[in-house]
């Protein structure tokens, strides 16, 4: 990495990043197109013997699920806590973010451990216990990739002595204020 300032390298950052994004983009290799091909999802995360997995759904078939049985390598990447900021006295602009990138092998979950795996995913983005419609299990394919790498990054765009404009009050960055 470049900027050395701004890894993370602290593991339980990392995985607090991940806990605070609410979407995860895996790459995964396309050799017929010749490009990788990215999708963004929802996501899990688990820790289970000191291994970091992230957990996906999908339905029983697709092109990720044909691109995962050709090759399981994949790359995945996270991002949160976007912020633009204005420097009126240079006139530039620059945005904070925290992130976390990394790559993994990916495997399907047996059939017998999906709800378990279901459960994870949902942790996710709910803190109740959820309950499954048992119909859709078997039309449901959970898979989870094992993280063999990992690094975050941060920018906090603090510059002590410089004036930063207000968020507009209109856009995207107003929606998110």
């Amino acid at each position: 990495m470049i900027r050395a300032d701004r890894e993370i390298t602290d593991r339980e950052q990392q995985l607090a990043i991940l806990r605070d994004c609410d979407v995860c983009r895996i790459a995964l290799n396309d050799p017929a197109a010749g490009v990788p091909y990215i999708v963004p999802l929802n996501f899990g995360v688990d820790v289970e013997d000191d291994e970091v997995y992230l957990y996906f759904h999908s339905a029983r078939r697709g092109e990720k699920l044909d691109l995962i049985a050709q090759d399981p390598r994949a790359s995945f990447e996270v991002d949160c806590d976007h912020r633009f900021i204005f420097y009126d006295e240079r006139m530039s602009c620059t945005m904070g973010y925290r992130s976390v990138i990394g790559r993994g092998t990916i495997e399907i979950v047996p059939d017998d451990q999906k709800i378990a795996g279901l459960k994870i995913l949902m942790r996710h983005y709910h803190e109740d216990d959820f309950p499954f419609n048992p119909k859709a299990v078997p039309a449901t394919t959970v898979y989870r990739l094992k993280v063999e790498a990992m690094t975050g990054k941060f920018r906090d765009n603090e510059h002590p002595g410089e004036h930063r404009l207000p968020l507009p009050e209109t856009g995207p960055a107003a929606k998110r204020a």
